[in-house]
């Protein structure tokens, strides 16, 4: 009885699959999908022979305006000719719109729209054909995938190009978790080698240190326009030595005797504001996300960064996690484990040797500059305290550092405010910030959280809500000041007239992190006062006998 019901249920079975892959023939049919078609296939060129290498320069651009004018230095000290791009502007957003495709995120019409807006300025101003940029120019950019935009960056470039005029121009593509193993050819005139990636670390390295030295001074600086000069000259001293592969630690020395000469007040109360988000919107320092740095320190605000330098490590990060959690699945890829033909052991040692290397290059070059107690960030913690409201699996965006970054800048009072800024469209960091930070806040109601979206149009709309919730931030920056002269008993007029602090008028002292406000540690760094006080007090009282 049960053999002749098993034999009528499979027949059934049968009789809807026939049906359905007959109402798929006709959907098929009436669609004309059943002709038979070519898979599409991008012929531009991708080749960067070693004999077309003294004649072609290399494009380049996406950092800080600081990594990328000292990458462009590291390739010319690899023998590469390289230019440059300007900081992508509205005129780059304009074209990007002209020529690339609809429904694109921001840092995509940017970025596309930056190079294409330089090569404009090749033909019509330099005066150069389309023949001799096509053949005596090329791009190169990162890429990666997931589940965003970025990960078909290189094919949007390819398709504006042609577009506007450039086809056939060469984007050359190095993927970001690929690390050594590049497919660059034995004729290939860009080695991605060792040499090659450590010169580019390097420049990152220094333009991170740059860049944070430089938020941390220019907000009391005394003379104004005094930090933006010396870091000039020093961008210009690290350009000289990484093109002309000479030692660091001289040109580094340099750069500490031009900063050591900006004159400083730290005793002004600013809040601490940290800029976090889709990487290319917190990154970019143009009209990409309205010049928001400099914005805030017009404010009144001074600017932590998020460092290139932390994206490396959370790759690294990356790496040693999935390997831990595959060495324990069990015939995952036809092996015992999950790692047939791999080493995990030696896997494991090789990323963390990179971890490891990584901080010793930034640490070493930061001491030599003189940028003393930055930390870069534990990224197990950050994963760790981030886990229980984004699972760590999750890979878009910036996956789990931007709630982990929230928390810790709350707990830890690392700053008085964090700004989350993405591009209108960014999916995973909308997600992030729209959502699971709504439960952080509420988790740590103290935060001042604020949330934005670029688009290239609501400048007007962004800076009145920055200002709104920056007038919180100010509060509860003088709040800590406050607090602190009344711990340690002195006043606002006292604290001005305390001699030999060095930590008050010396751009590279620093004090020790108590709270976030600046002014607040360094009146918690004060040492000595007491006794300067009484001789001040006693002298009033002799001198008034």
């Amino acid at each position: 009885m049960s053999t002749t019901k098993n034999k009528e249920q499979s027949w059934k079975h049968l009789s809807i699959e026939n049906e359905l892959r007959l109402f798929q023939t006709e959907q098929e049919t009436a669609l004309g999908l059943q002709e038979k078609k070519d898979q599409w296939f991008d012929p531009v060129p991708r080749k960067f022979l070693l004999k077309d290498k003294a004649t072609t320069t290399i494009l380049f651009g996406g950092l800080t305006m600081a990594q990328d004018y000292l990458v462009g230095g590291a390739l010319k000290g690899l023998g590469y000719r390289v230019e440059h791009l300007d900081c992508p502007d509205n005129e780059s957003l304009r074209y990007g719109k002209e020529f690339g495709n609809r429904g694109q995120c921001n840092p995509t019409y940017f970025t596309v729209g930056n190079l294409i807006k330089h090569l404009h300025h090749l033909r019509d101003v330099e005066g150069k054909s389309k023949e001799e940029i096509v053949r005596n120019y090329l791009f190169i950019t990162a890429g990666s995938c997931g589940p965003c935009r970025f990960g078909t960056y290189v094919t949007e470039y390819r398709k504006a190009l042609r577009d506007a005029g450039f086809d056939g121009f060469r984007v050359l593509l190095f993927q970001q978790q690929d690390g050594l193993k590049q497919a660059t050819g034995e004729e290939s005139a860009l080695k991605l080698d060792a040499s090659f990636f450590i010169s580019f670390l390097k420049a990152v390295l220094l333009g991170d240190i740059l860049n944070a030295i430089g938020y941390r001074i220019r907000p009391y600086e005394v003379d104004v326009g005094s930090t933006d000069a010396a870091l000039s000259r020093c961008k210009q001293y690290l350009y000289d030595a990484l093109s002309q592969r000479k030692q660091l630690f001289p040109a580094l020395r340099r750069c500490r005797q031009e900063l050591q000469a900006i004159r400083v007040d730290r005793t002004q109360v600013k809040p601490k504001v940290s800029i976090i988000g889709e990487f290319w919107a917190m990154t970019t320092e143009g009209d990409g996300n309205y010049q928001l740095q400099r914005f805030l320190e017009r404010e009144g605000a001074e600017v932590e960064v998020q460092s290139i330098t932390a994206w490396i490590l959370y790759l690294i990060w990356e790496g040693r996690y999935d390997t831990r959690k595959r060495m324990n699945l069990q015939e995952a890829d036809s092996g015992r484990y999950g790692l047939k033909g791999k080493n995990p052991a030696l896997r494991l040692l090789v990323l963390g040797l990179a971890d490891r290397a990584v901080r010793v290059m930034f640490q070493a070059y930061a001491r030599a500059i003189g940028l003393h107690d930055y930390h870069l960030p534990n990224m197990d913690q950050i994963a760790q305290v981030a886990h229980d409201h984004y699972n760590n699996h999750l890979r878009g965006g910036e996956g789990h550092m931007e709630v982990g970054k929230l928390i810790l800048n709350t707990a830890k009072k690392k700053v008085n405010m964090t700004i989350s800024v993405k591009p209108f469209g960014c999916m995973p960091s909308s997600g992030v910030s729209d959502g699971v930070q709504s439960l952080i806040t509420e988790k740590y109601p103290e935060a001042i959280f604020l949330p934005i979206e670029t688009t290239g149009d609501g400048a007007i709309n962004v800076y009145s809500r920055i200002q709104m919730m920056l007038f919180k931030a100010k509060q509860a920056a003088q709040k800590e000041f406050e607090e602190a002269l009344a711990k340690k008993g002195i006043t606002v007029q006292q604290l001005q007239q305390i001699p030999g602090q060095a930590k008050f008028t010396h751009p590279l002292q620093t004090s020790r992190h108590v709270v976030a406000c600046t002014a607040a540690n360094t009146v918690y760094g004060i040492r000595g006062f007491f006794n300067w006080i009484s001789f001040r007090q006693n002298r009033e009282k002799i001198e008034g006998v």
